[in-house]
């Protein structure tokens, strides 16, 4: 495929709707596929039409959709959404996705663990709960006897 070659959704599309508290705030992403599965547009839905959080969310979604639409990779999609930080941030309701730095950082996050493959998300550094775990794991099975060196001491 060529970058930069518009590829309109057809009239008809399936698509999934992710409710999250992100803080106290109330968000409603949806992303709708194309015929051959990719993702092909998403909306983001956040208080009250026509306040500035509500078009700032609205905008964001109409960027990603028409980089999707003109296929850049979702991986550079949401690689400049990673660790945005602003209000609202912190704990969600997404056990998947426990803490979050930002609203934008939650939808490159939910994005790229709902549409990429496992090696394009761990070159972003984007886990499912149990990827995380077994990471975790395999860690700690890799502890070298005795412990691991105290910090600036040699043996």
């Amino acid at each position: 495929m060529l970058a930069g070659v518009r590829r309109p959704m057809s009239r008809r599309r399936s698509g999934c709707t992710t409710t999250v508290t992100i803080d106290t705030e109330r968000f409603w992403i949806t992303a709708n596929e194309r015929d051959d599965g990719s993702l092909g547009e998403v909306f983001i839905h956040w208080g009250k039409h026509g306040s500035s959080g509500a078009g700032l969310a609205h905008t964001y979604a109409t960027a990603l959709s028409l980089g999707l639409e003109h296929q850049v990779p979702l991986a550079d999609l949401v690689r400049s959404g990673l660790d945005q930080f602003f209000a609202p941030n912190g704990r969600t309701d997404d056990p998947e996705i426990p803490r979050v730095r930002s609203a934008v950082d939650y939808v490159a996050r939910r994005l790229a663990i709902d549409w990429l493959p496992y090696p394009d998300r761990a070159s972003l550094g984007v886990y499912t709960l149990t990827e995380r775990v077994q990471r975790a794991s395999a860690r700690m099975a890799a502890k070298p006897p005795g412990g691991w060196p105290e910090p600036g001491r040699t043996s």
